[in-house]
């Protein structure tokens, strides 16, 4: 087994086969290590098995970072439009859903096999179920690793080893421990799109409502998003609630508006003129799911018929329906977070080749960086074009 390549990529997730691809075709002896037993285990689960493998609107503007101009760089030099190339040449038949959102019609199992013939094609050796430790700098350039399966060297390190989102799929903190170890500075990181939950209290009074999904508006200071909304038995979720999560913070409150797109004191006011011996929560239910309506209207204490509701009582209902404030208690965490927000500070980070700026052929790629996208596959278009990037330079 040859113990030295040009490029070791830690990592064979979406961006590190994206990396492994684009060096292997510059015609550099590329390894790629993980220990999982298969490669892109978050890609296979994501989009519901069938992938949302980009977003066809994917620009700096969808990024959180405290840098926001860093990902500029990268996302231009390989657009949504790039990989889509790529999955048009492999015969994968795709569809666009909702907000440019893009998903493979049959499996998300077509991207991995794709990856992997991209990779074959280029050369790249991939090595799963290898486990890899210690890692030190070579004097006179590049890096030597220690794997289960003895010492690797390599004249270019590509760190892709993702963030701590989901840890049942192997996700590890691996890569903040590499740049701490090379004195690089961390952005502080927290879960990403993750379901929010709420205190015992709330959550006795929302309990009959698990299981509802209503379109909504939620809002955090000037970030809003409209989508859905779902109740669970834990608190909130759905993809409105997964969005703001990564601009929430512990002890912020949201604004919660369901079905924004309807003018409720106006559609109750037209209900009482058509029928005044109906009551609030029937009107209501005409607009909202029946348990939904009921909750509201038992909550503002709307008895009697509608024709009995002054304007004022018609508005106060529709404002706890649609300016309704919540205070989280917390987020499900890591657990379910489908990104990890923060990382490794773009400061220290070249914005065209995602080396480190300070020690030659390391390179921080993917999720583990401090760059991360909105619902909806952003976050693999970061993953494709950060690798891709890299993959030039390595």
């Amino acid at each position: 087994m040859a113990g030295r390549y040009d490029v070791i990529v830690l990592g064979a997730g979406a961006a590190g086969m994206m990396c492994a691809i684009r060096a292997g075709q510059r015609g550099r002896s590329v390894a790629v290590l993980d220990h999982a037993a298969a490669p892109g285990e978050k890609i296979r689960i994501s989009g519901g098995g069938r992938c949302n493998f980009t977003n066809i609107h994917a620009g700096p503007k969808n990024f959180l970072s405290a840098n926001p101009h860093f990902a500029k760089s990268a996302l231009a030099r390989f657009t949504p439009r790039d990989f889509l190339a790529m999955v048009e040449s492999h015969g994968i038949a795709w569809h666009e859903k909702t907000l440019g959102q893009l998903f493979c019609d049959n499996s998300a199992k077509d991207i991995i096999r794709m990856l992997i013939d991209e990779m074959r094609a280029a050369g790249v050796e991939l090595r799963l179920r290898t486990d890899f430790g210690a890692i030190e700098p070579i004097a006179g350039g590049g890096y030597r690793i220690a794997t289960s399966e003895g010492a690797l060297e390599a004249s270019s390190l590509v760190i892709a080893t993702g963030g701590k989102s989901i840890p049942k799929m192997g996700a590890t903190g691996f890569a903040y421990r590499i740049a701490e170890q090379f004195g690089l500075p961390l952005v502080e990181t927290r879960p990403g799109l993750v379901p929010l939950t709420l205190d015992p209290q709330l959550l006795q009074r929302l309990a009959p409502l698990a299981g509802i999904a209503a379109p909504a508006e939620i809002r955090h200071g000037k970030t809003a998003f409209r989508e859905a909304l779902l109740f669970t038995h834990r608190g909130l979720s759905g993809p409105a609630i997964l969005q703001i999560s990564s601009y929430w913070r512990e002890g912020d409150e949201i604004t919660v508006a369901i079905e924004p797109e309807i003018d409720i004191f106006i559609t109750l006011k037209t209900a009482r003129q058509a029928n005044g011996r109906q009551s609030a929560q029937t009107a209501l239910a005409e607009i909202l799911p029946k348990r939904l309506a009921q909750h509201f209207a038992e909550g503002e204490g709307m008895s009697g018929n509608m024709a009995d509701q002054p304007d004022r009582r018609l508005q106060q209902l529709a404002a706890a329906v649609q300016a309704w404030p919540v205070k989280p208690s917390g987020s499900e965490g890591y657990r379910t977070a489908e990104v990890t927000l923060g990382g490794v500070d773009t400061a220290c980070l070249d914005s065209k080749t995602m080396q480190v700026k300070t020690i030659p052929g390391l390179f921080f790629i993917g999720e583990c960086v401090d760059v991360t996208g909105w619902l909806g596959g952003y976050n693999f278009q970061w993953a494709w074009a950060s690798g891709h990037v890299a993959g030039e330079a390595a």
